[in-house]
């Protein structure tokens, strides 16, 4: 059994290196990069004029943070802050210096849920984001009478797959089980896979963090996958567990 893991950058290799730790084969194979994206408004006014502040992914807020870093700016003490995950609102926490409340469920859905995002009639929301993803959040305040905002302070680049040399390897090494941790990345994968390894890959055990998620897998073909209900590396790793 090898675990190919699409997760991008240091937590994608961090994953892996604790598979292997646990005498699991894994494969680190991102399907996207995360770049910095410097805002056309400075993200130091953004923040300073805002009265919630969402964040809804660590790379918006490592972003951020280097953002900010940069023109020697920091993060308001008046806000409210909110993330989508665990993860996400520990990492926001540490950079901002403040209080940080996140659903128990690391999705928009619970995310909504929050009594934090009640009653935000008239009330300024930045939204920290990458370029482009769902709209259900702001729509969602946005209906409530919340004057929202968006921040992109990365975007995502996709990396190409090499098919002729990558989707053999990866039949040769025996993979059984997929980690994707994004619709974006389950979409580009599953787009880009060539004909003749379409059915190799949807019988792929798929491992996703939400079942928004999981459901799209089961509609484009995907026959097994489980929602872990959260990508954080120490769930993941426990739900790849033999």
């Amino acid at each position: 059994m090898t675990v190919l893991v699409t997760r991008p950058g240091l937590e994608g290799q961090a994953l892996c290196q604790q598979l292997v730790d646990d005498g699991i084969a894994a494969i680190h194979h991102p399907l996207i990069r995360i770049v910095d994206n410097s805002p056309s408004k400075p993200l130091s006014d953004l923040l300073q004029t805002s009265d919630i502040i969402i964040a809804v992914s660590q790379h918006a807020v490592t972003s951020a943070q280097r953002i900010l870093a940069q023109s020697n700016q920091s993060w308001p003490s008046s806000a409210l802050y909110l993330g989508v995950g665990q993860k996400t609102a520990h990492i926001l926490s540490k950079a901002c210096k403040q209080k940080v409340n996140y659903p128990q469920v690391s999705d928009s859905e619970h995310l909504l849920r929050l009594p934090e995002l009640r009653n935000v009639q008239d009330k300024a929301i930045l939204i920290l984001r990458g370029n482009g993803g769902r709209e259900l959040i702001r729509e969602s305040l946005v209906n409530q009478g919340a004057r929202v905002s968006y921040c992109e302070t990365y975007r995502r680049e996709y990396i190409p797959i090499n098919h002729h040399n990558t989707y053999p390897l990866w039949v040769e090494q025996k993979i059984s089980k997929i980690v994707i941790t994004s619709q974006e990345q389950l979409e580009y994968f599953t787009s880009n896979t060539p004909d003749e390894y379409s059915n190799w890959l949807f019988t792929r055990h798929l491992f996703v963090p939400s079942q928004r998620i999981a459901e799209r897998a089961q509609q484009l073909g995907y026959s097994t996958v489980t929602n872990t209900t959260s990508a954080t590396n120490p769930i993941l790793l426990a739900a790849l567990q033999p």
